[in-house]
């Protein structure tokens, strides 16, 4: 029996690493992921287990808006092995929302998905390199959906000519003696040459020419700089 059957159907509230709390109605859940719909977006949360901090039911306030529990979630997968490597998998070439970290999410399509980590495409970032370990949240957006409301014209989802490793240390190593962003840039130390990715560390020399070892571990996403 699933930990959380008691609250299956309900209107829960959940808090996930960072910070971050969401509210919805609670539609299933695996060994290791729940689903929540939020009936205001009408968003389905595909949520890693290992990321919730608390989760309880909520009481639905006398005038508050009540929302149908959906009879179908947008990644069908078996009810007896929904898990998050399934769900990434059923995701696979649709567009979706991932968020890993910071203020911001990240629109595009899965393209591939390797042993700890999978390829992301954004119009924005280009290809991106993301640890499972860290994604927090994914939505999958209607089928034929496309970010931006692009045209596939315009949009093309394009592979990357960097050979895929099966981990996420050793596809780090590829990209060595190039100028990469990690986790989204949000900090100076965090664009710059990779110099070395080592077995503990990527070491990164910065354009103030500092160098700076980063714990590859707390890595979420990396990509090459445009």
């Amino acid at each position: 029996m699933n930990e959380f059957s008691d609250l299956m159907g309900k209107n829960i509230e959940i808090e996930i690493s960072g910070g971050n709390f969401y509210s919805g109605i609670l539609v299933d859940a695996g060994l290791d992921i729940i689903v929540l719909y939020v009936g205001r977006t009408g968003n389905f949360y595909y949520i890693p287990s290992v990321h919730i901090q608390r989760i309880k039911e909520k009481k639905i306030e006398e005038n508050s808006t009540y929302y149908e529990q959906p009879s179908e979630k947008p990644l069908e997968t078996d009810p007896h092995a929904i898990s998050f490597r399934r769900m990434l998998t059923n995701a696979k070439g649709r567009f979706v929302e991932v968020y890993v970290t910071g203020n911001k999410s990240i629109h595009g399509y899965l393209t591939s998905i390797m042993n700890d980590y999978f390829v992301f495409y954004s119009p924005v970032y280009k290809t991106m390199y993301i640890s499972m370990n860290h994604v927090k949240w994914l939505i999958p957006y209607p089928e034929n959906a496309a970010p931006y409301s692009l045209s596939n014209q315009t949009f093309p989802v394009n592979s990357t000519k960097i050979p895929l490793a099966r981990s996420f240390d050793e596809q780090c190593k590829k990209l060595e003696n190039q100028l990469v962003v990690i986790d989204g840039g949000n900090s100076s130390e965090k664009i710059g040459l990779l110099q070395e990715a080592g077995n503990k560390c990527l070491t990164l020399i910065t354009a103030e020419r500092e160098t700076v070892y980063r714990n590859h571990k707390h890595v979420k996403t990396i990509y090459l700089a445009n």
